[in-house]
């Protein structure tokens, strides 16, 4: 299989060559989706060759889903990655190897962490699953403000090989992003607008399973459920061996991000019942 490959950036130039270097020989076929970026990105994607679209950022869903209206792919599958994201030499080999014209119509990949230069190995975060590998023409993002993923019209299976999502933000840019994310969030929970989003499903597929566990976690109460799953990803799933790099993301990530969230939340209803 050789797929079209579609890569989102912005302000991307320490992440965007360990991406390009990773895709490299999997694909005649490479677009670079830029949100305007401001420093050596687009000099970056030139030297390669690549194809550049520049596009206005809304978010990501918006974002994936008119690169694929819109550009012109050569190829009848597509791979979609950001600019922080790198595939395995494994996965390269594994998509190369499979065939464009059996009867999947798209492919869960496992994707592992990686915070301050640490892959993020326990607390139930190796790996999460994306679906980023589909036939042209079946495949969409979920229309959400945030935490997009990819669903697929057709029957899929998973990829053994990774890929992994390179988190090489500083502290103070991974919580800025991470203040908007809870905004997003926050807005999310509060709107009654469901279309174009993956149902949770016990028994479904890696990303309707998520789906339905965050079902579970939104009906539990208020700030509780940030310190519960922060223990059980640290001290339940092991999270302290992945060191002080874990102690640090899973502080962040699973406490102070969630705990936020939840007080954002309780900030709208005080002022919604003024």
């Amino acid at each position: 299989m050789q797929p079209s490959i579609v890569i989102l950036t912005y302000n991307s130039e320490d992440s965007l060559p360990l991406t390009l270097a990773s895709v490299k020989g999997l694909s005649n076929d490479i677009h670079i989706v830029d949100s305007y970026s401001q420093d050596r990105t687009l000099e970056i994607a030139r030297q390669h060759s690549l194809q550049i679209t520049q596009h206005v950022f809304t978010n990501y869903g918006s974002q994936r889903n008119w690169a694929i209206d819109n550009l012109s792919l050569r190829n009848e599958w597509q791979l979609h990655l950001d600019a922080d994201e790198r595939i395995s030499t494994e996965l390269a080999r594994e998509i190369a190897a499979l065939d464009e014209t059996g009867s999947q119509d798209g492919f869960h990949i496992p994707r592992i962490v990686v915070f301050m230069g640490r892959e993020i190995r326990h607390g139930g975060m190796a790996p999460t699953w994306h679906m980023r590998l589909f036939r042209t023409g079946k495949g969409r993002c979920e229309n959400r403000l945030y935490d997009q993923h990819f669903h697929c019209s057709g029957p899929t299976i998973q990829l053994r090989s990774v890929m992994y999502d390179d988190i090489r933000l500083t502290l103070s840019e991974w919580t800025a992003r991470h203040n908007r994310w809870a905004d997003a969030e926050v807005n999310e929970l509060q709107s009654e607008e469901i279309d174009g989003h993956i149902a949770g499903r016990f028994g479904g597929n890696p990303v309707e399973q998520k789906r339905f566990l965050r079902l579970a976690y939104n009906r539990a109460p208020l700030f509780l459920r940030a310190f519960a799953l922060f223990a059980y990803r640290y001290f339940v799933r092991f999270g302290f061996l992945d060191g002080k790099e874990g102690l640090i993301f899973f502080g962040l990530q699973t406490f102070w991000f969630r705990f936020l969230v939840d007080a954002k939340l309780y900030e709208n209803r005080k002022k919604h019942k003024t």
